[in-house]
């Protein structure tokens, strides 16, 4: 895939272009990033129990983020990725879990409540709103209980900008807008602020407890 689709118009194009050159650095810091990660999850665990859940991870890049939560003992864990060279990279390190090459704007392969838990972090402040709302309402779908994002929230830090305007992306609008988006496709949402300054959003159905999930 040639640099001028870095240029293109379509915003596909554009993204697996991107995450395909970045792929080799986010193998190269996947364990600096898992620290990160594994501090969320333990987080998480603490609000939403992770052990014997079903958990699907949207746009897993290198893993790091489904190794975080895998280490809380679900009952099954697989991660998705439009990325060839991503989920190589995924594969190399983490030969344990199960990845899969699909793209997650389009779950038409998993039916409707296939997982408890479906995820995704750092993934929808890359789209543009029409994107990002169409994946939600898949996340939704597939998900039996919960969709938790992992994203941007506060303060971003300078050299994110400038990776973040590289890349192209919607980080400034999600951050204005995400949490009305998700009260739009959600009966009940909660927002779990980091110290970082990013968060983890919570999308659940009105029966789905976080003391007994």
């Amino acid at each position: 895939m040639g640099l001028q689709h870095y240029f293109s118009r379509d915003e596909d194009k554009r993204a697996k272009f991107v995450f395909d050159l970045i792929a080799p650095v986010y193998g190269l810091i996947d364990k600096a990033i898992g620290k990160e990660y594994k501090k969320v999850a333990k987080i998480i665990n603490a609000e939403i129990p992770l052990q014997n859940k079903s958990i699907l991870d949207v746009g897993t890049g290198t893993g790091s983020w489904l190794v975080a939560l895998h280490s809380h003992r679900p009952s099954r864990a697989v991660g998705i990725d439009f990325s060839k060279k991503m989920l190589e990279q995924a594969k190399r390190n983490h030969p344990k879990l199960e990845f899969k090459l699909i793209d997650g704007e389009n779950l038409k392969s998993f039916p409707d409540g296939s997982f408890d838990i479906v995820t995704a972090s750092y993934v929808l402040h890359g789209m543009k709103k029409r994107k990002r709302m169409q994946l939600l309402k898949e996340m939704k779908r597939v998900a039996g209980k919960y969709v938790l994002i992992h994203d941007f929230n506060r303060k971003t830090h300078f050299i994110i900008k400038i990776l973040e305007f590289f890349e192209r992306s919607d980080y400034i609008h999600f951050k204005k807008n995400f949490r009305k988006e998700l009260e739009s496709v959600f009966e009940e949402t909660r927002v779990i602020g980091l110290k970082s300054g990013n968060a983890v959003f919570v999308g659940k159905y009105g029966n789905a407890s976080t003391s007994s999930a």
